[in-house]
This record gives C-alpha cells, sequence and structure tokens, in this order.
C-alpha cells in the first residue's frame, strides 16, 4: 500500500484529503505545518507527498527544500496545494523543485489525476534508469575485466616474486615491492571508483528532477580548493617549482557540490602533472565571464591528438577503445561529464609536443558574508 503524507493547517483540508485518498486505497498520514510534516516524512519515507504553501511554524517553500536536501527523502515526488489564481505561488514552488501542483478547492478526479501522473512519471523513469544503467552495464563488463587483469597481474605478479626470492630479499627489496603493491592496489580502487562515479554521472543526467537538484549544492572558495590540490599535486610529483597559481577568482561560490567540484580538479591537475615533464610550467587560472567563472589548466605536456580529442567529445564509444588512448582514461571523460551535468562548458585546446590546455565554465554567485 502506497503512503501519501498530506501537509495543511486546515483541518478542513485534512480531513478531505484523508477520507479521498483512503478511499483510493492509500495510507494516508498528516500533519499541520512544515515543520511537523518534515518529521513525518523522515520517519515514515512517505511515496508522495502533498502540501500547502502557506502554513505557519514552517511553510510550504522551506518545506520542500529541507525534504530535497536531505538524501533519504530527495526523490519523494512533491505536489503543492495551492489557492486558486496564486500563479505566483505555483512558479515559485515549480522552480524550487516541487513535480507539480493542485489548486484549492480540488475535486476527487483532479486529485486522483495528479497523483497518478506522479506514478506514471516515476515508471518511465524507472524505466528510462534502468535501460540506461544495462547499457553502461554492458560496457562496464566489457572494459573492468581488461583494466583489472592488468593491475592485478601486476600485484600477483609482486606477490611470486616474493614467494620465490623471500630468502635473497632485504628489508629494503620488500619496502619496495610493497609500494609496488599498493601502488597497483590503489590504481585498481580508483578504477572502480570511476567506474562507479561515471555510472552515476549517466543516470542523473537522464532524470531532470535529479540534475535540477544538484544546482542546490555550493562550494565557497572554489579556487582556494583548487590552491589546495594543486600544492599536494605538485608536492607528490616533486614538481612544486612547476607550479604557476594566477589570477585567482574569491569571494565567489559556484554551482556545484565541494565533493564533485574536487573530482574534476583532482582529476585534470593528475593528468597536467602525468602528461607533462619535469621543468615544464602548469599553469592554472580563473576568470569571471557573464555569470560564469572559467578555470583554466594549462601544461606543457605530450598533447592529445585531434582523434582522441574527438573520442572525448563525443563519447560514441565506451568500450575497449576508451583504454586504447595511451594516457586518455576515465578521470578526463568525468570530468567533462560533471561540468556538463551541473550546466557549465568543457572545453580542450591541446597540439602534439606542445601541451594541453582544460577549460571549464561554472555557474556562481557571489559569497555574502
Amino acid at each position: 500500500m502506497k503512503k501519501i503524507l498530506v501537509v495543511d493547517d486546515s483541518d478542513y483540508i485534512l480531513e478531505s484529503a484523508n477520507v479521498l485518498l483512503s478511499l483510493e486505497g492509500y495510507e494516508v498520514f498528516v500533519a499541520s505545518n512544515g515543520e511537523e510534516g518534515y518529521r513525518k516524512a523522515c520517519e515514515i519515507l512517505p511515496d508522495l507527498i502533498l502540501s500547502d504553501i502557506q502554513m505557519p511554524v514552517m511553510d510550504g517553500y522551506a518545506f520542500l527544500e529541507k525534504i530535497r536536501t536531505n538524501p533519504t527523502t530527495e526523490h519523494i515526488p512533491f505536489i503543492f496545494l495551492t489557492a486558486f489564481g496564486e500563479k505566483q505561488n505555483i512558479r515559485e514552488g515549480m522552480i524550487r523543485g516541487a513535480d507539480d501542483y493542485i489548486t484549492k478547492p480540488f475535486t476527487h478526479d483532479e486529485i486522483v489525476q495528479a497523483i497518478n501522473t506522479q506514478w506514471k512519471k516515476l515508471e518511465t523513469i524507472k524505466k528510462q534508469l534502468k535501460e540506461k544503467v544495462e547499457t553502461v552495464g554492458k560496457a562496464i563488463s566489457f572494459a573492468l575485466p581488461h583494466e583489472f587483469r592488468t593491475v592485478l597481474n601486476e600485484v600477483i605478479g609482486s606477490a611470486k616474486f616474493i614467494i620465490s626470492s623471500y630468502d635473497d630479499l632485504n628489508k629494503e627489496d620488500l619496502i619496495e615491492i610493497a609500494n609496488d603493491i599498493v601502488r597497483s592496489s590503489n590504481r585498481l580502487l580508483k578504477i572502480t571508483e570511476n567506474f562507479l562515479i561515471y555510472t552515476k554521472i549517466e543516470a542523473l543526467a537522464n532524470i531532470p528532477e535529479k540534475k535540477a537538484q544538484l544546482r542546490w549544492h555550493f562550494t565557497d572558495e572554489p579556487f582556494a580548493i583548487i590552491q589546495d590540490i594543486a600544492l599536494l599535486k605538485a608536492a607528490a610529483y616533486n614538481r612544486t617549482n612547476d607550479l604557476e597559481i594566477v589570477e585567482p577568482s574569491y569571494n565567489i561560490s559556484v554551482e556545484i557540490s565541494t565533493d564533485s567540484f574536487y573530482k574534476i580538479i583532482d582529476e585534470l591537475l593528475d593528468n597536467a602533472f602525468k602528461f607533462s615533464e619535469p621543468g615544464k610550467k602548469i599553469k592554472i587560472s580563473s576568470s569571471l565571464d557573464r555569470g560564469m567563472v572559467v578555470f583554466s589548466i594549462l601544461d606543457q605536456g605530450r598533447g592529445i591528438s585531434q582523434d582522441k580529442l574527438k573520442f572525448i567529445d563525443t563519447l560514441t564509444q565506451f568500450e575497449r577503445e576508451l583504454y586504447e588512448q595511451q594516457g586518455i582514461g576515465m578521470g578526463l571523460i568525468i570530468a567533462k561529464r560533471l561540468v556538463e551535468l551541473h550546466d557549465g562548458k568543457f572545453e580542450i585546446f591541446s597540439e602534439i609536443n606542445k601541451g594541453t590546455t582544460v577549460k571549464f565554465w561554472l555557474n556562481y554567485r557571489e559569497r555574502n558574508f
């Protein structure tokens, strides 16, 4: 039996909705304001929420925001109940992430139709998501064994060498081999994590409601985060003197979660250091451009051929070709897809043996102190 939570400060609305929906076979729960509604939503995890907008203690807008920012409730379909003629309320509610609205007073057919529409929408989304996951899953099942075998062979080879040569190995030899095993294991872990992230990205891209909710997350002072990551990367590659940070943009927030922003920068900087020689500069900069902030990472490395750039841009094939790109792996593609998922723009400019510049744009707002 599906559960529906009705939130309204009118006893008449609560009673009539309870009777009507109970007759339709739903298990109905009620609350008289947003604060009480949020507590009940977290407790019972309803299949759908009907909520008034104008309520005491916590209004419908604040209630919706709390629902959408809680990972356990963010997916619940949310329908606003609003007085007839309040077009501004309707528009504002849809902008804030409501799935639909019903004007009061409502008829039996109107509320039933609105609820049934949400069930149909959910079924469509589930079907699309299943198809997308199956498609990506087939690609993953093709590519993962190849990648796993490569890394596992390195680990197994190191372990066999220890077994066969144990009596001849000193402490320094064992430490070196152990470090090789750790590096290989970390590479395997990153491969697995990147595949999972890519699958999640592709799933979110096909659910408009989920994609819209990403705009609720912000990262404060993104350039400060870039500097921290860059210094750590430079130290790890023993190339602190190669790092050049110019034109920082401060006192802003970008419309992306900190985890996603960190992932983008981590992958792009890792590529910049990995595919350029010591002594070659890596330059990081930013600028503001018509409501967006553009970040630029330039290296003087080996560069990327036009064929490989075209592959990254179109993503027409996911399978083995992805691992025949000689250094162009999942990280760059994930960074690109994350930016695009947040309505940003991603561009790569590269020339063989001269270097690569990656630029990406994200929406931003100035911070209020």
